[in-house]
């Protein structure tokens, strides 16, 4: 116990032990200044040197450019460009699904493909979120005064500065419909009889997608409008607008013809379809002055 005691006092004393460090002038062993120093005093400095060494260390590579030379570490600047390419490339995939299913929808619409089962499922909700307002049957007992002012107002959409309706079509072509809208057969579409020539309108403003000849319809013009509805107009004799152009409601955008294989005359094929399934263009326009 006593030897432990004593080795113990020797281990402090070497520790504290005084030594006198002298810098001394080589030539002249002239004493330039000295330091008294213990080796305590030794291993307190050399810990708080190698501490602030290390810390600065740390915090050079930590808080300034120099990490970017570094194993490990990223660049700032390469980090706000993959954040940016993240947005840009989430973007691009919203843009490519919009354009893949407005390409579905086109093809849909030349071609006439649609599984009927999927599309009475679908039709039930567009129908019941889709903010155009159909225009109510008329009714055999109305008086002749109410007919004139339904006549006289039935296209004007603004009443005391405000719009009745959220969104309006208007009839394509005048005409007697010739055939009806029948899904059971494919018929996607009304037929109204025009004569050779007769003009073609846009029944909303929207932007021409499709402006082209194609065997089975002819020449085609098909229209993107609001709310997610196209218009697609068919077996026209020529087409008076292209691609990418601008139309308004009532701007006549083709003549009419009896061009495709599928053509039976000169009449005007038009469909409606919303969100790549067809609707029936009389629960959205009045085809009552048309109808046979």
């Amino acid at each position: 116990m006593n030897k432990k005691k004593t080795d113990r006092k020797r281990f402090w004393q070497k520790l504290l032990s005084q030594y006198r460090l002298v810098i001394l002038n080589e030539e002249t062993f002239e004493e330039q200044t000295s330091f008294r120093l213990s080796r305590l005093n030794v291993i307190i400095i050399v810990t708080f040197v190698f501490t602030f060494l290390f810390s600065g260390t740390i915090l050079l590579v930590a808080y300034t450019p120099i990490k970017e030379y570094m194993p490990g570490y990223s660049s700032t600047q390469m980090k706000k460009q993959a954040a940016e390419n993240a947005i840009r490339l989430d973007s691009i995939m919203n843009a490519y699904m919009q354009s893949n299913q407005q390409l579905l929808s086109i093809r849909k619409v030349l071609t006439g493909e649609l599984n009927i089962e999927e599309f009475r499922e679908n039709k039930r909700l567009i129908d019941s979120v889709f903010p155009i307002r159909t225009i109510p049957k008329r009714i055999s007992e109305d008086s002749i005064l109410r007919n004139i002012v339904e006549q006289e107002d039935k296209y004007n959409v603004i009443e005391n500065g405000q719009s009745k309706v959220d969104f309006v079509l208007f009839p394509p072509a005048t005409g007697n419909i010739s055939q009806s809208y029948d899904p059971q057969n494919k018929h996607f579409a009304v037929d109204i009889v025009l004569n050779e020539n007769d003009p073609v309108k846009a029944v909303a403003e929207g932007t021409v997608i499709f402006s082209e000849w194609t065997a089975d319809t002819g020449y085609v013009i098909i229209i993107e409008h609001p709310y997610r509805l196209l218009s697609a107009y068919k077996h026209n004799s020529s087409l008076s607008k292209m691609q990418g152009d601008t139309v308004f409601a009532g701007e006549v955008i083709a003549t009419a013809g009896d061009t495709g294989e599928l053509s039976t005359g000169f009449h005007l094929h038009f469909e409606i379809w919303i969100d790549g399934y067809p609707m029936n263009p009389e629960n959205f326009i009045d085809f009552s002055q048309n109808s046979l």
